[in-house]
């Protein structure tokens, strides 16, 4: 599996969308699919791979949290609804927070999702 970045740019000389810039920021991902998987998220691991990503799958949109409690390392956290993402944010090592609104939610390594902003496209590629 891959996590495929598409930015939703636009141009600033004419304010018209330009050509989507696409990048990957993940080739090895792992899917918390299990109760117990959600709730351990990136716990206990004492740092991730740079091309390393986590993504929670979830049946609807709605408010979702996370937590760094136990996660000594610093790391990006996007949520997404249908593949939009509406937010972006960098977690702090042992007392982040971050809640959005998301029916799909991807845990990357500090600094993987630093140019992602909401309204561009974030697709996960089997």
């Amino acid at each position: 599996m891959r996590v495929i970045h598409r930015s939703a740019a636009i141009d600033p000389e004419d304010d018209e969308p330009s050509a989507p810039r696409e990048r990957v920021l993940a080739t090895q991902v792992d899917v918390a699919d299990s109760f117990g998987s959600q709730a351990r998220g990136l716990m206990f691991r004492r740092s991730v791979p740079e091309e390393y990503a986590l993504m929670f799958r979830f049946e609807e949109a709605d408010s979702r949290s996370l937590h760094m409690l136990f996660v000594p390392f610093a790391i990006d956290a996007v949520w997404l609804v249908d593949g939009e993402v509406t937010k972006v944010k960098r977690l702090r090592p042992w007392i982040g927070l971050g809640w959005g609104t998301a029916d799909t939610v991807i845990e990357l390594p500090a600094g993987a999702a630093e140019d992602v902003e909401p309204g561009d496209s974030v697709e996960i590629v089997e």
